[in-house]
């Protein structure tokens, strides 16, 4: 049975994954991601077989765009990290341009945005809250896009089954760079987060951390089956300096399969 703090926040995700009818998208992208690799436990040192099933979706409306996932992990181990837990983050951007019906272009920036986040891991009962702007730079290739949001990282968990911790800030470059080559479409996406260390309630800190998760992808779906941009292959390389703000280095390669409906 859930506990009581996590039931608001379930019901705030489910929220923001369920937005209003009136709030109809411009444009929308949903995708299952399933990926399997060897993933550290940041807390023994010890890795593990991992497989993660992912809900992603992105969409863009009247006034910005919303971003979200859920991941759905469990490890071969049952150490206690990783086993059937589920991890979800949403960010809402209101965009400036959009809002004031401006063109805000300056330098190498296209626009400029409010953007507002939640991060929630249902093991540990822990919650952030991300307040911030971002920066939507100006990339002309078709479909590529890179914003660099900066945020605050505030604390919203109850410390009833992980400890407390101080608030700091978050500074995220996420993106995508698709190409072609030899008729056969790829691309490069993902994003790489540095979030600066913070006091621990029980004592200590947790130390600052940059956190990568580039995928390289192949259409498989265009080569293969004439449905261009639905089934994609690759790997998902992730790389953690201090995972979770522990002395822990991650370097890791995912098999990573995609679907997108």
């Amino acid at each position: 049975m859930k506990s009581p703090a996590v039931v608001p926040r379930l019901l705030l995700l489910s929220l923001c994954l369920c937005p209003p009818a009136a709030a109809a998208a411009e444009w929308s992208n949903t995708e299952a991601q399933l990926q399997y690799g060897h993933l550290d436990n940041p807390y023994t040192g010890r890795g593990t077989d991992t497989t993660i099933l992912t809900l992603q979706h992105a969409s863009g409306w009247q006034y910005g765009d919303n971003y979200f996932f859920v991941d759905f992990l469990n490890d071969s181990r049952g150490d206690g990290f990783n086993d059937k837990d589920v991890y979800a983050e949403w960010y809402s951007n209101f965009s400036l341009g959009k809002i004031t019906g401006c063109d805000l272009a300056v330098g190498p920036f296209s626009d400029f945005g409010l953007i507002f986040g939640y991060n929630f891991a249902a093991d540990a009962n822990v919650g952030k809250v991300l307040p911030g702007i971002r920066l939507s730079w100006e990339i002309p290739a078709e479909g590529a896009f890179l914003n660099t949001d900066i945020t605050a990282f505030i604390d919203d968990s109850d410390g009833d089954m992980a400890p407390r911790e101080g608030d700091s800030f978050m500074v995220d470059f996420n993106g995508a760079f698709p190409f072609t080559i030899g008729g056969q479409d790829f691309s490069i996406e993902g994003h790489i987060e540095y979030i600066e260390g913070r006091r621990i309630e029980s004592g200590g800190r947790a130390k600052s951390w940059i956190f990568a998760q580039p995928q390289f992808r192949w259409d498989m779906g265009k080569a293969l089956f004439d449905s261009p941009k639905q089934l994609f292959v690759g790997i998902e390389y992730q790389y953690w300096r201090n995972k979770q703000g522990t002395d822990v280095d991650e370097s890791a390669v995912q098999a990573l399969l995609v679907w997108r409906f």
